[in-house]
């Protein structure tokens, strides 16, 4: 996978800023609030640019945090 470059990405702005509360995020409200799709690949872009992203499944659902 090739990751974008975080200061030239809008999308991926969107998605660090919003996760950096430190809370947990369903992808749903991550998907709906950031206006994204695909969280699972824009968490390991945010990786792959030095960010710590934490997920954690709850059932059948996924939540992401910055750490």
């Amino acid at each position: 996978m090739h990751a974008a470059n975080l200061a030239n990405s809008k999308r991926l702005l969107r998605v660090r800023d919003f996760l950096k509360d430190g809370k947990w995020h369903s992808t749903m409200e991550i998907i709906r609030k950031a206006k994204v799709c695909a969280v699972s690949a824009i968490t390991s872009e945010l990786r792959a640019n030095g960010l710590n992203i934490e997920c954690e499944r709850r059932g059948d659902r996924w939540y992401y945090r910055a750490a």
